[in-house]
């Protein structure tokens, strides 16, 4: 995400202004100058050899088809822009308010780690965990052991394998199960919180969240408020429930968000 000081506001009001006064160059011809050709080349035709009548409808209908194409761009043009600015409309209406949206990050700063909840879809007879830096290195690794289906939330005590302090950050989050019969379930995670306000980028609107961290507007799923939800203390490997998970150093592959 890219901030920009009075300085840069300035130089980009400058480009700005020189490119609105810069002569337009177009690559491609529009309906205006189609029609000033055609209008030329009828002024400037030869009289012993004028314009066949099939020649002047072919040009005349390709004309017909360039405005109707152009048309189509122009409304498309405007519906695009109108949906950018719905959707503007809609992140800002998200500021103060929580919400849930697909994602995997989490954010360590001092003593105070993000938690990330996960849905399972079926029951999974070993869940495992693994937490990547910044460089896509796994720092931690856990075993949750065996979880019915349901909506569960993984809280890392921002500890590594060593039980050593990391540095603070955004950490990546990656959960595969393993249901009853060896095969590998993918598990979708989902990050949670307040939103703070919006940022634009060329590949959408992000939605900042109280904590940091950012999610993607599109992948919101709904908005919440304070629920009761399971909670599984990932910090020590062990499930807040009866069953008690250990810690495994081997890496695996994560599921993407």
């Amino acid at each position: 995400m890219g901030y920009y000081g009075v300085s840069n506001i300035v130089g980009g009001h400058e480009e700005y202004v020189a490119e609105a006064n810069a002569p337009k160059h177009k690559s491609q011809m529009d309906k205006d100058d189609f029609l000033k050709l055609l209008v030329a080349q009828l002024n400037h035709q030869d009289p012993l050899n004028p314009m066949e009548d099939t020649e002047m409808t072919g040009q005349l209908a390709e004309y017909s088809s360039l405005e109707q194409l152009t048309n189509v761009n122009t409304t498309l043009d405007t519906m695009l822009q109108q949906s950018a600015s719905d959707q503007m409309t809609t992140a800002v209406s998200f500021i103060g308010k929580s919400v849930s949206a697909k994602g995997y990050n989490v954010t360590k700063d001092g003593n105070q780690v993000s938690t990330i909840t996960y849905n399972l879809g079926e029951a999974v007879s070993q869940l495992k965990v693994n937490i990547y830096d910044e460089s896509g290195d796994i720092v931690r690794t856990d075993l949750l052991g065996s979880k019915e289906p349901g909506i569960f939330e993984y809280a890392w005590d921002g500890k590594d394998d060593s039980g050593n302090i990391v540095a603070d950050g955004t950490y990546s989050v990656g959960m595969l199960g393993e249901d009853v019969d060896g095969q590998q379930v993918m598990v979708q995670t989902e990050v949670s919180g307040e939103v703070t306000g919006v940022v634009a980028e060329e590949s959408g609107y992000y939605l900042r969240l109280k904590d940091g961290r950012y999610v993607n507007f599109n992948f919101v799923t709904e908005v919440v408020s304070d629920s009761t939800i399971n909670t599984d203390e990932g910090g020590d490997g062990t499930d807040s429930g009866s069953d008690s998970g250990n810690t495994d150093n081997t890496d695996n592959t994560d599921a993407d968000a």
